[in-house]
């Protein structure tokens, strides 16, 4: 049995997201846990990088006099596995939306589209999706995108270390991504679809590393609820 720290005094804890959570329902849920353990009305509870709702993997979750350590997670490479579609877009470049348009598959060959994946490696620049929480003016982009209000995404340089294909049966391709802070996935799969003079959009993602930290290494986070509940004080 791991053996959790004081979380009141600061505690840093790999936790592996489950799909459908945002990052701050996990951060809210441990907060919850933490609070009722402890009695206290107060506990500082943050992530250091923020996994879509859709996705899954490694959140890392810091308490206490930690979070001021949450920068320096933040700004850690990350590893990603998932996959995508092409033939199609969508609003929010991944599966929580409806497709808004669809294209011919027919004439795509592998060959295409492994020179246009080599072309998104190394140092790129990408424009995050609207739907994303990048702040503009003070607010998140997609609120803006939400009101149907004109939103213009700056566009950003990240740092592309590998993309490596891990399989290909058009129209859809498995893929494993190691990237730099503030890369969006979602992003490059809209990219490798105008690329290839196509569309599309991420159907999974999951988050595999962060820096040296491993999801292997990661709670479940019904586990780590238990485990704060369960807790000798």
């Amino acid at each position: 049995m791991i053996l959790l720290p004081d979380l009141r005094e600061g505690a840093m804890l790999l936790v592996d997201k489950p799909a459908g959570w945002t990052s701050f329902d996990v951060v809210n849920k441990i907060r919850f846990a933490a609070k009722r353990k402890y009695e206290v009305k107060k506990i500082k509870v943050g992530h250091a990088g923020t996994l879509d709702p859709l996705a899954t993997g490694l959140l890392i979750i810091c308490t206490g006099k930690m979070t001021k350590q949450i920068d320096a997670y933040q700004g850690m490479d990350k590893v990603y596995t998932g996959s995508l579609r092409l033939g199609a877009t969508t609003p929010t470049y991944d599966a929580e939306s409806e497709v808004d348009a669809t294209y011919p598959t027919e004439h795509l060959v592998t060959d295409g589209i492994l020179e246009a994946v080599k072309t998104l490696e190394g140092t790129i620049e990408q424009t995050p999706p609207v739907f994303s929480a990048v702040k503009i003016g003070g607010k998140r982009a997609y609120e803006l995108a939400r009101k149907n209000k004109p939103v213009e995404m700056k566009k950003r340089t990240v740092q592309i270390h590998y993309f490596k294909v891990t399989d290909l049966q058009i129209p859809d391709l498995s893929f494993k991504i190691k990237c730099s802070k503030g890369t969006y996935i979602r992003s490059l799969a809209y990219d490798l679809g105008r690329l290839v003079n196509n569309g599309a959009y991420l159907t999974s993602l999951r988050r595999t590393q962060i820096g040296e930290y491993d999801v292997a290494d990661a709670w479940s986070l019904d586990d780590l609820v238990e485990a704060i509940q369960d807790q000798e004080l």
